[in-house]
């Protein structure tokens, strides 16, 4: 038993971080029309599941799929699962997976009834056959739900600015549809603030839209799920609706959204799933928006997640894009995930060997995954030096490349991989390697190095060495660890300005405006419905206002905030209460 525990604590000491955007070897859209601004990687609307010992990443438009055992190191697997007939580039959108029993189950979105359910017992190699050859339940934005306990199947789907989400059983022998299509639940943005349009939930002439359809059964309750109410904003984000039975009546769970993230460097946590590890404890996966070259132009986001005592369903964002351990045998979702590793060099200074136009070097530190820096050229030598402004104890850094330039389509049959080399150095001048990648074969849009040890150091400079495609260009140059200052004072005369009950005005919205802290980079705000639940997150930096419109009009809520910076985070505000 001592032996055993030993092992537990080992295991726990030596826990790895990940870091969203989480870096898989996206496929570049493969939508001619999508691509006028410009060619770029796209994905969203993933879906993970847990089966035999591995995770299984689908998500839209990819032309294959990912497993993994520990959610970091994901390997790819090329799969098209069309027939030849389907003359559609819509391959897998928006992809349904789960399983029954022994059996992995896989269908995308169509409008006709033609699309296959496809099955595999040995998903970890390129080993398929049809389920159903045509399913009659075909739709767009499809989930398949086993019921286990009941040993029943369903259907969840829609995509829509006018219709609702629906349900239909399916035939526990066939996987056909059996029984009624059943009308579910509807967007009610006049109540629900999160569910407006608009990059801050602030569009008011725009009809939002439904989307997104995903079962989760816990504790003998049914959480369906939905995203909304655009996937081009960073207030996209995903509510839940509960009953106990499969097929509703659904009531809207109090505590909504329960995923979002509408600050910070990875925005928007909208259109995904939930879904547990290898040691029960839940986990989301979600879109981030990017949308530059495309409103569709996204990556994909993983968020602790659980239900709490109340059997809420809730996903913790709060320094979400920043390093957050991965599944282990001991850990907190509320309050023990991330791994206190602060941002660096947040709008630090910075120098670069070339600037392509406007692309300036600084945006490269802004925390804006929308702006980036591009050099002139890709070639051997361009680089991007980055001053942290003092000493700082480094572990771990996190690359962002920007698609500029690139020529590919789709997933291309083979990589150069992206090659790179980091150095670090006291004083500018004298520089010593910190990472060698000069040789790396793998394709790493969002490269994440955790260092095996720590280390002290002023500068970190990457070079160059060569790009799979496109120029030499970075969203996000992101090193993280702790500077040798002091982390932030609380933050005075914090203050929710809403309009009150019954007077005229708009309650969906409020006003958050504090005193600025002097030592704070930026602050986190936290939004809840009851003092104890404060699930909500938004990550603001340099600023001391905030317009937040993603309430509901009739209920009251409660606020704290803190400030952080490159030491690490002040105390929190006492609760303020807003009729």
């Amino acid at each position: 038993m001592l032996f055993v525990l030993l092992m537990n604590n080992s295991a726990f000491a030596q826990q790895k971080t990940y870091c969203n955007p989480i870096n898989i070897d996206y496929g570049y859209c493969p939508i001619p029309n999508f691509v006028t601004q410009g060619k770029h990687r796209a994905t969203a609307d993933p879906v993970i599941t847990y089966f035999k010992g591995e995770y299984y990443l689908f998500s839209t438009n990819q032309w294959g799929y990912w497993h993994s055992k520990d959610m970091l190191d994901w390997q790819f697997i090329p799969r098209k699962f069309l027939r030849p007939e389907h003359k559609v580039y819509d391959e897998l959108c928006a992809p349904s997976l789960s399983f029954v029993n022994d059996t992995l189950l896989v269908v995308g979105s169509t409008h006709t009834k033609e699309f296959p359910i496809w099955m595999s017992t040995n998903p970890s190699k390129d080993d398929w056959k049809e389920l159903v050859h045509k399913s009659e339940a075909g739709a767009w934005d499809p989930s398949i739900f086993w019921d286990k306990e009941k040993d029943e199947v369903y259907e969840y789907y829609g995509s829509s600015n006018l219709y609702p989400l629906y349900g239909v059983q399916l035939n526990r022998k066939t996987f056909q549809p059996e029984g009624e299509v059943i009308p579910l639940i509807a967007l009610n943005d006049y109540e629900h603030g999160w569910e407006r349009f608009g990059e801050n939930n602030d569009n008011t002439f725009l009809q939002p839209f439904m989307e997104g359809a995903f079962m989760t059964k816990h504790k003998g309750k049914y959480y369906l799920q939905y995203g909304g109410p655009g996937t081009e904003f960073s207030g996209y984000g995903d509510g839940v609706y509960v009953s106990k039975n499969p097929l509703g009546p659904f009531e809207y769970q109090s505590h909504n959204p329960f995923s979002y993230k509408p600050g910070g460097f990875a925005r928007g946590a909208g259109h995904g799933a939930t879904y547990e590890d290898a040691n029960d404890d839940y986990w989301h996966v979600s879109s981030i928006s990017i949308c530059t070259k495309n409103n569709f132009e996204r990556r994909l986001g993983i968020w602790p997640a659980g239900f709490d005592s109340d059997g809420i369903l809730y996903s913790n964002t709060a320094y979400g894009d920043y390093p957050t351990f991965l599944p282990s045998q001991k850990k907190n979702h509320l309050n023990a995930n991330f791994s206190g590793w602060m941002l660096l060099n947040y709008n630090k200074t910075v120098q670069v060997s070339s600037t392509l136009g406007g692309f300036q070097p600084n945006y490269a530190v802004n925390e804006d995954i929308k702006t980036y820096w591009s050099a002139k050229t890709a070639d051997k030598g361009e680089y991007f030096l980055s001053d942290l402004g003092e000493k700082s104890t480094i572990n771990a850094i996190q690359i962002n490349y920007a698609d500029q330039d690139v020529e590919l389509m789709g997933k291309p049959a083979t990589t150069t991989g992206h090659k790179y080399i980091l150095y670090y150095s006291d004083n500018g001048n004298n520089w010593k390697i910190l990472v060698d990648k000069s040789k790396n074969t793998k394709d790493v849009p969002h490269d994440y190095i955790e260092l095996e040890k720590p280390m002290q150091a002023r500068y970190v400079k990457m070079v160059n060495i060569q790009m799979p495609t496109g120029k030499f260009a970075l969203s996000g140059f992101r090193v993280f660890g702790k500077g040798s200052g002091i982390a932030p004072g609380i933050v005075n005369n914090f203050v929710p300005l809403r309009t009150e009950p019954k007077k005229k005005g708009e309650r969906r919205n409020v006003w958050f405006k504090w005193q600025q802290e002097p030592l704070a980079d930026g602050y986190v705000i936290y939004f809840g419905k009851s003092p104890d639940k404060l699930y909500g997150s938004i990550m603001a930096y340099g600023k001391n206002e905030y317009y937040f419109n993603g309430m509901d009009q009739s209920d009251a809520y409660y606020f704290q905030i803190e400030a952080f910076n490159n030491n690490g985070i002040g105390p929190r505000t006492e609760i303020k209460k807003s009729e």
